[in-house]
């Protein structure tokens, strides 16, 4: 309400009086239900720069993505335009070179979306991207790099979802670093696994727990799921504890298969 905004206001004033020395401060827009959806651009060597198409990662645990799709089930084609435009126009200003993400906040109900940030390199979740567009990531940032100039079709097509598999308990989401036993791969039409782990490893608790990549395609987002669900039950992985489990579950929730999620589904899924 306005007088707790009010109180609000003059205790973060002082506390960036206190330590930034000044007492100026930034308001953001709220948005209750959100979508975290980023964009993903490649600037070229002739100052072009071009979208590949958006990326939905609103499925996310402690504020971290754990599923990515693309494209996004929950926008409209309008403002798809408008988000890969402004994501453009970014890239443009800066003269921006080689592979970036323009990440957003997009407001479910409204339909509308702000600027959260921009990451300047490739992002984990690439592969949906180049599912969907069948450009290779990183050979076009090697490309680039060497001044060669390239000329690319980068319209989507079909649909892409990646599942960050992780050395975690799937119901709490805590690290569960140790030695894997047991380590097989799904494979098949539409399946990619990027890993980083195999058997006889150890996860160690000093660093990120994330193992693999699983990644799935279909030429619709209901043959892409199907296939999920087939991946996620033939990846076999002992040892450390692992959130394919969490993963099964995922798959099966209404809110993530009719697509209309939201950054809080995780959340509500372990209310």
């Amino acid at each position: 309400d306005a007088e707790g905004l009010a109180k609000a206001f003059e205790q973060a004033s002082r506390a960036a009086a206190r330590f930034g020395g000044t007492p100026a401060i930034l308001l953001e827009h709220y948005i209750e239900r959100a979508r975290h959806v980023e964009v993903q651009i490649l600037g070229l060597t002739d100052g072009t720069v071009l979208a590949l198409g958006e990326r939905d990662c609103s499925v996310q645990r402690r504020h971290q993505k754990v599923v990515e799709e693309s494209p996004s089930p929950g926008i409209t084609q309008e403002l798809r335009e408008r988000m890969l435009a402004a994501a453009v126009r970014a890239g443009e200003a800066v003269g921006y070179l080689g592979a970036g993400t323009v990440e957003c906040l997009v407001d479910a109900d409204k339909q509308d979306f702000v600027f959260l940030e921009m990451n300047t390199r490739l992002q984990v979740e690439h592969p949906v991207t180049e599912l969907v567009t069948g450009v290779d990531l990183v050979e076009q940032q090697l490309r680039i790099a060497a001044g060669e100039r390239t000329d690319l079709d980068v319209t989507p097509r079909g649909h892409a979802i990646e599942f960050r598999v992780y050395a975690e308990d799937p119901k709490r989401f805590f690290p569960g670093p140790g030695k894997i036993a047991v380590w097989s791969e799904p494979s098949g039409e539409g399946v990619r696994v990027d890993s980083g782990y195999t058997e006889g490893n150890t996860v160690t608790p000093f660093y990120d727990p994330l193992m693999a990549k699983l990644c799935v395609y279909g030429q619709t987002r209901a043959e892409a799921l199907k296939r999920a669900r087939e991946a996620v039950a033939d990846f076999k992985v002992e040892g450390p504890k692992n959130n394919l489990p969490f993963c099964a579950e995922l798959l099966e929730h209404p809110e993530f298969v009719d697509g209309g999620y939201d950054t809080g589904l995780v959340s509500r899924m372990r209310a």
